[in-house]
């Protein structure tokens, strides 16, 4: 896998935002795959910054009803946080 199949996209919400203001943290969806050796490198790779820490977590997809009585699932993925290095930030345009 090549750093763009790992890291899919970074998460805006309010939590992330407040965690990147007060602790260089962001958080980033990433192939449910990967471990936290290949996120650092990934991370690193496409933002051009130094990370500290990475903490993963896989997360169960919801149940959802869309337009059908019959019921389905989102799909499981995984969120990894991550502490960058004083100074360094992502920035998204």
């Amino acid at each position: 896998m090549n750093s763009f199949d790992i890291v899919k996209t970074v998460r805006i919400t309010e939590k992330g935002t407040t965690q990147a203001e007060k602790y260089n943290q962001y958080t980033v969806v990433t192939d449910r795959r990967a471990n936290k050796y290949q996120i650092r490198k990934a991370v690193e790779e496409l933002f051009k910054v130094k990370v500290l820490k990475v903490n993963t977590c896989n997360k169960a997809g919801k149940p959802r009803r869309k337009m059908t009585r019959q019921a389905g699932f989102d799909p499981d993925w995984k969120k990894a946080t991550v502490t960058l290095k004083e100074g360094d930030k992502i920035t998204l345009t």
